[in-house]
Formats: C-alpha cells, sequence, structure tokens
C-alpha cells in the first residue's frame, strides 16, 4: 500500500510540509488553520505510518518519494508555500 493510500489530501500536506522543514505555526499560516489543528493532524499522520516523530515523519516522506510528493501528489503545497515564502521576503 502506498503511503498515499494511508494519508488523506491535508495530511499529505502537512506531512510534506513537515518533510520541507516547516514549523507548526508555518505549516498553520500556509494551511489557514492553528497550530494545534496541525498538532493534530500531525498525530494522525504519525499513528497512519507508524512514526514517532517530525524527524521520522520527514525521513518517511524523504523515503518514499518527497519530491514527487511536492511536486505531483499536492501541488497546490507547492504553490501556496510559495506564496507564503514571498509574503514573508515582502
Amino acid at each position: 500500500m502506498s503511503p498515499c493510500d494511508q494519508l488523506g489530501q491535508r495530511e499529505i500536506q502537512v506531512a510534506t510540509m513537515v518533510w520541507e522543514g516547516k514549523t507548526n505555526p508555518e505549516i498553520a499560516a500556509v494551511l489557514g488553520s492553528t497550530e494545534q489543528v496541525v498538532k493534530n493532524q500531525l498525530r494522525g499522520i504519525f499513528d497512519k505510518l507508524g512514526v514517532w516523530s517530525r524527524l521520522e515523519l520527514a525521513l518517511y516522506v524523504a523515503s518514499h518519494g518527497g519530491a514527487r510528493w511536492a511536486a505531483e501528489l499536492v501541488p497546490s503545497v507547492k504553490s501556496t508555500s510559495s506564496a507564503a515564502a514571498v509574503g514573508r521576503i515582502a
């Protein structure tokens, strides 16, 4: 079973952003959510994938084609993340 079969679209977005090195507050800002919601989503992701930490999650995503997750599976994250990055620079 593919990791993407285990996770919903939002969970894939969150996992991808963890892999990209974003913090919970940064993820919440990109998704228009709260930090607590992100923490809850991460707990669910950890349970589904059998990982225990953000580091393990990032390694899991990397070992399962993280760049593909970011580029192909969740193109909205890539564009949203870029827009958020531009907003921080401006």
